[in-house]
Parts: structure tokens; C-alpha cells; sequence
């Protein structure tokens, strides 16, 4: 069938390429002028099954507390007078439950594993090369009470699939000799061996370029107008030009925007933009940089190696659509850097980036047919986009076609 795709960020594109393997004739519109300009230019770069954990959580609320108010907090809440950003919000609260937790974590975990597997083979078969790395992910703590709290967490995470081992600082400093400035700091760690690191955006690009030679038409520098409806489906999508592209079934993967753009048909969907930051510091060759992805738990920070370049990125930012920079909390990141890995110095200049990251309140994306019946979402992924790309593509593509999915569908169904 003819299927159209909106957004060519990493969610867009492997929809597309898992589509278009299904032998459907897939068209991807996007308003950038190449794949992965927006959510997936610049994020973590973590594949990051074993920490695919929820924001919302019964041990969120204390932390809450001490950053409100903080405008270097690793999660910062900009109240306006935003009736979908307080409704999120309740939402959010509602999923601090531990049933709930339990049942999201459940739910990105199992996502995330088939999302790993799928992107191990895409890989093989296509030999893409995206600055990845295999070394697993480790997760360092300089606070004794959250690495209390990190033996549960790890037990339950190595119960349900995802191996994650709780470390001594002897034996993080060994794994990663880059924390030897701050090693008297460090009160123990986890370490996830399976998990990877890669550029999402490399990937993005590289994965379109295939896409269009498998036939994938793209359509870049289009924005989207609306979609149009008539007889309880889908009849097109209109874009700014006045221009009205028809297909079979559309797919909507426009990470915080899709809600924009689907509200008009009536749809109130549970998702809200969450404002990430990220830093790219070019290294000179004897950059004494880590080769082990990492995350600095105290801040809520994450360094990823990608081949020349490491990348430092998180915090989260509830303040709308606004993409600017501020100043403070990229100060932050840079100050933070300088502490963890004193003796890294640029070797040119220092990407400074923003992207909204598509965020539901227990943080499991939404995946599948709407009420429109030829009308599928992929969206909502939040932190965890490039970590269940690949499988969230794969589903998305079972469902147009009617296959069965590997995964079962009613946990991400919209």
C-alpha cells in the first residue's frame, strides 16, 4: 500500500525503512532539509535498555522539591498558563505509583529489547557506521543514598532481561581511568555491558540514504499544513504550499508535534515537550576522554564518546515549545565537564544545542492505529527515542500491515 510518513527524525526514518522492507510505497515529509535535524541531531547518543527506566517514579517527589526553583536543575518546571502542560502534569503524578511504575518500566524494557536486537541486525545487514560503541554504559554515583537505591533497581532490571551489575569505585575507576579526578568522589556504580552508544543523527542520515535507495521518496523542506478527513479516515495531508498528498494509510512521527498537529481532528494525546541540552567538544587526538559512555547520576548527566567528539548531554526543561538556549544550564553542563574530566580541553569550537524531546508521563511512547483506522502514531518516546527506534519502526510497520508484532501492541497502543 502507498503509506506516507510525517517526520524524518530517527522514529520517521526507521518507520520508514521497516515499511518500505514490508514492500510498501513509503513517502517521508519532513519541513528540515535533511533527516534527523530536530529531537535527533544532537541527544546522549545512549542505547540505553538497562536504564530504561521512567521519570515518574514513587522517588521522584523529594528530588522534585530541592531543584524547584533551580535554574541549573536537572529537571526544571516553567509553570505557565498552559492548560496541556498542567494536564500533563497530573498525568505525571498519576504515574508515580509503584504499580505503575513497575508496569511502564515492564513495558520499556521489553520494547527496548527487541529495539536492540532489531538495531544489531539492521546493522549487520547494512554495515552502517555511526561512531558506536559496544562498551556498555556505566553509571557512576558520587551520592552513598542513591547507590543504595540503585541495588534494587539493578536487581530488578537484571530480573527482567537487562543485566546490570552494581560496582565498586575501584572497579568503575577501571573500567573508565578518565574518572581518576573525581575517583575520591565516587561511592560505586552499575555497569550495563549490553547497552551501546552511537550519533543518532549519523545513524538518521545514514539509514535515510538508504531508505531512498531501497525507493523511499523523501520529500525534505515541506512543512505540513493539516490532515484532512472524510468518512471516519484519513483523506490527505495538506501542506503550507496548498499541495494535498494521498495515500492508503499515513503515520504521524513528528515527536512533540504531533499532538499540534493531530488536535484539530480532536485528539488530546498525554504528550509534552521536555526541553533537552547537550555540548559536542571536538578532542584532540591524546584527549584523555572516557571510551565508556557514561552517566553522572548526580547531575543527571550523560558523556558519550563519539569517535573525536564527546558529547555531554541531559537535564530536562518544561517550558513549552521554546528551543533557545539558556545560558545557565549550558554553563552547567560545561562547568560539570570541566569537573568530572579536568583535562580535556577543546580542540575547537563547542556545539551548543536544544531539542524537545516527546515526553508522555510514564514515558512509554505511543505506537499504533488511532480512531482514524488508517491513521498510525509513533511518537512520545521522550529520553529514550534512539533506544527504541528501531523496534518502535518494526511494530509500527507489523500494525500497517496487520501482521502480528514480536511485542505485544496493547501496552503502546495510543
Amino acid at each position: 500500500m502507498r503509506v506516507i510518513v510525517l517526520g524524518a527524525g530517527v522514529i520517521g526514518v526507521t518507520s520508514a525503512w521497516y515499511l518500505s522492507k514490508a514492500g510498501h510505497n513509503v513517502t517521508v515529509i519532513d519541513r528540515q532539509p535533511e533527516a534527523g535535524l530536530e529531537t535527533s541531531f544532537a541527544n546522549g547518543s545512549q542505547i540505553s535498555v538497562c536504564h530504561a527506566e521512567p521519570w515518574a517514579n514513587p522517588d521522584v517527589f523529594p528530588k522534585l522539591l530541592r531543584w524547584l526553583g533551580r535554574e541549573d536543575a536537572p529537571l526544571r518546571w516553567r509553570f505557565r498558563l498552559d492548560p496541556a502542560q498542567w494536564m500533563w502534569g497530573l498525568r505525571f503524578l498519576a504515574q508515580c505509583g509503584p504499580k505503575r511504575t513497575r508496569e511502564n518500566i515492564e513495558a520499556l524494557v521489553t520494547l527496548g529489547l527487541h529495539s536492540r536486537a532489531c538495531l544489531r541486525a539492521l546493522r549487520a545487514e547494512l554495515g552502517l557506521q555511526y561512531d558506536q560503541l559496544e562498551k556498555g554504559i556505566l553509571h557512576f554515583y558520587t551520592d552513598a543514598h542513591e547507590f543504595d537505591h540503585a541495588v534494587p533497581q539493578a536487581e530488578l532490571m537484571t530480573s527482567l532481561g537487562c543485566p546490570r551489575k552494581i560496582i565498586s569505585s575501584a572497579e568503575c575507576l577501571a573500567l573508565e581511568p578518565a574518572l581518576g579526578h573525581i575517583a575520591p568522589q565516587i561511592v560505586g556504580g552499575t555497569y550495563t555491558p549490553d547497552d551501546e552508544s552511537g550519533d543518532a543523527h549519523i545513524f538518521c542520515r545514514e539509514l535515510a540514504q538508504r531508505c531512498a535507495g531501497a525507493g523511499v521518496v523523501f520529500r525534505y523542506g515541506t512543512p505540513v499544513a493539516a490532515l484532512t478527513a472524510k468518512d471516519g479516515r484519513i483523506d490527505g495531508v495538506r501542506l503550507e504550499s496548498g499541495e494535498v498528498l494521498k495515500a492508503d494509510s499515513y503515520v504521524v512521527a513528528l515527536g512533540s508535534y504531533t499532538p499540534l498537529l493531530l488536535a484539530p481532528l480532536g485528539f488530546s494525546l498525554p504528550i509534552y515537550p521536555a526541553k533537552g541540552y547537550s555540548i559536542t567538544i571536538p578532542l584532540a587526538d591524546d584527549a584523555p576522554a572516557p571510551t565508556i559512555s557514561l552517566t553522572d547520576d548526580g547531575y543527571k548527566l550523560v558523556y558519550s564518546r563519539l569517535g573525536q567528539r564527546l558529547r555531554v548531554a541531559g537535564t530536562a526543561e518544561f517550558c513549552g515549545y521554546d528551543t533557545s538556549l539558556s545560558r545557565a544550564r549550558l554553563d552547567a553542563l560545561k562547568a560539570r565537564t570541566k569537573a568530572v574530566f579536568p583535562d580535556i580541553h577543546p580542540a575547537g569550537e563547542v556545539e551548543e544545542w536544544a531539542g524537545l524531546r516527546p515526553s508522555t508521563p510514564g514515558n512509554v511512547p505511543l505506537i499504533g492505529a488511532s480512531r482514524y483506522p488508517n491513521l498510525f502514531l509513533n511518537a512520545g518516546h521522550g529520553t529514550l527515542g534512539w533506544t527504541l527506534a528501531c523496534g518502535s519502526g518494526q511494530l509500527l510497520a507489523d500494525l500497517v500491515g496487520g501482521k502480528s508484532p514480536e511485542v505485544d501492541p496493547r501496552r503502546y497502543r495510543p
